[in-house]
């Protein structure tokens, strides 16, 4: 076997894609220590903090979304599309990678499409339930496709898919105790506390919800509230102009399992990595879908835990009106949340990441 294999991996632009990526990098140097991972993301978008952070060169390129409200914008986009197949190409010509990993996200289509047309073995991480555009794409000259979902063979080839399950943070997984979250974070002890996240960049209607309600919560409940970083400002003045609550509110929450180990329930947005977490960790949690993602794939990721009571899904058309209603009741139905902790639970994919590790490292090694 190939010791100091060179791998690209590529894609981005939220949360829900780098720390998975990153996962499956870590996952790949702890087999092989000696292997040359490089990193292209999207310029401006958070990976390019984000992977730096973790130890790990990258490479951005120009690449941005399509916009759904803004036709002329879309041709800005594609002009940044052929540059970036071309900085792509000649990232590839230069890094010579033995294999391409790509995680979802602006820059993996630009980047796994040069790759393979190179003639470097890719490998397609989908996440969701339904598969994006760009992913089918690839797909077709992907050596292997990991899913989290059963059924996917929908949209790919049927004999190169592989369910893997979705990689997760690797600190989650470490033993956290409840009283040092409740230190870290300042809580009392005594009482239930709803974990609030709507993702790095933040939910309007999460956080409208919460804002809402803060005069509301129930003498026995805290919250912890990340508010993302666009609604930072709007959260914060929120609670001043409240008075004291017991909430703790961030734009970012960095110890994520230290909030995990203290949330008796979670608030969360649907996308694949926020659910592989609460199901890994056995959260009960209330779904609210982005309405803002391509073919509304989060309805359908929580869809696929509310059918089997391991979450309650609320459509964000109705979370402003019921979110925080609901939640305050049901961070005090002990039976019930005990119930949903049970049945996500079983719906865990463990050791994701290295399962994916292993196959990019055996695709490397027999690349013909």
């Amino acid at each position: 076997m190939k010791k100091n294999l060179k791998i690209i991996v590529s894609g981005g632009g939220t949360g829900g894609h780098i720390f998975p990526a990153i996962s499956i990098a870590d996952a790949i140097k702890n087999k092989l220590p000696d292997a040359e991972i490089l990193f292209v993301g999207a310029e401006g978008r958070m990976e390019m903090e984000k992977v730096p952070s973790a130890g790990y060169k990258i490479i951005g390129i120009p690449i941005s979304g399509l916009s759904r409200t803004n036709l002329f914008k879309n041709f800005k986009v594609i002009a940044q599309l052929f540059k970036s197949l071309k900085l792509a190409k000649k990232i590839i010509k230069e890094f010579s990678p033995d294999v391409a990993v790509g995680v979802g996200g602006y820059a993996s289509g630009p980047t796994l499409w040069s790759a393979a047309s190179m003639g470097i073995p890719t490998v397609i991480q989908e996440q969701n339930s339904y598969a994006g555009v760009t992913n089918k794409l690839l797909a077709k000259k992907a050596k292997a496709i990991c899913v989290a979902y059963e059924g996917m063979e929908r949209f790919f080839p049927e004999e190169n898919i592989i369910i893997t399950g979705n990689p997760v943070r690797k600190n989650l997984t470490q033993n956290v105790s409840r009283d040092e979250a409740i230190e870290y974070f300042g809580l009392d002890k005594n009482k239930k506390t709803i974990l609030a996240i709507g993702g790095s960049l933040g939910a309007r209607t999460i956080n409208q919800s919460i804002a809402d309600s803060l005069k509301d919560i129930p003498e026995g409940v805290q919250i912890i509230w990340q508010s993302g970083k666009f609604y930072d400002n709007e959260a914060s003045e929120a609670i001043k102009r409240v008075g004291k609550v017991p909430v703790k509110q961030s734009a970012f929450i960095t110890r994520m399992d230290l909030a995990y180990a203290v949330a008796d329930l979670v608030i969360s947005r649907a996308g694949a990595s926020s659910i592989s977490e609460l199901c890994l960790l056995g959260k009960p949690a209330i779904l609210v879908p982005s309405p803002n993602v391509a073919e509304d794939h989060q309805t359908k990721n929580a869809m696929a835990l509310a059918e089997k009571d391991a979450a309650i899904l609320i459509p964000d058309s109705e979370a402003i009106n019921s979110l925080m209603n609901q939640a305050f009741k049901l961070v005090e139905d002990d039976i019930r949340l005990k119930n949903m902790s049970n049945n996500i639970k079983t719906l865990a994919e463990e050791d994701s990441a290295n399962r994916i590790a292993d196959i990019v490292i055996n695709i490397a090694n027999n690349k013909k």
